[in-house]
């Protein structure tokens, strides 16, 4: 934490090299840019009409076996930069 890189290609964050890793309940472990992947897909293929509230998405998360918090579903939603429910909802 707060220790930074210079590159070529800039100053980085030493964090930014390597990637968390949540537990599976079958043991398996997901890196956290898999599970953002998981996540767009999810908001991907979301109703318009009915966006998936946070905890709703880290329902669906638990239900694949990844355990998460609904502030972290949050903190990942962020990074994404995908709008919250109440800002993704099309009224048609």
């Amino acid at each position: 934490t707060q220790k930074y890189i210079s590159t070529p290609l800039g100053v980085f964050e030493l964090k930014y090299f390597f990637s968390s890793y949540i537990k599976t309940t079958n043991g398996e472990e997901f890196s956290s840019i898999a599970i953002r992947a998981i996540l767009k897909k999810l908001i991907d293929e979301e109703s318009a009409t009915r966006p998936l509230s946070d905890s709703k998405l880290g329902f669906l998360l638990n239900d694949m076996g990844i355990n998460i918090a609904r502030r972290t579903v949050a903190k990942y939603r962020e990074q994404l930069g995908i709008l919250p429910t109440h800002l993704r909802r099309r009224f048609d």
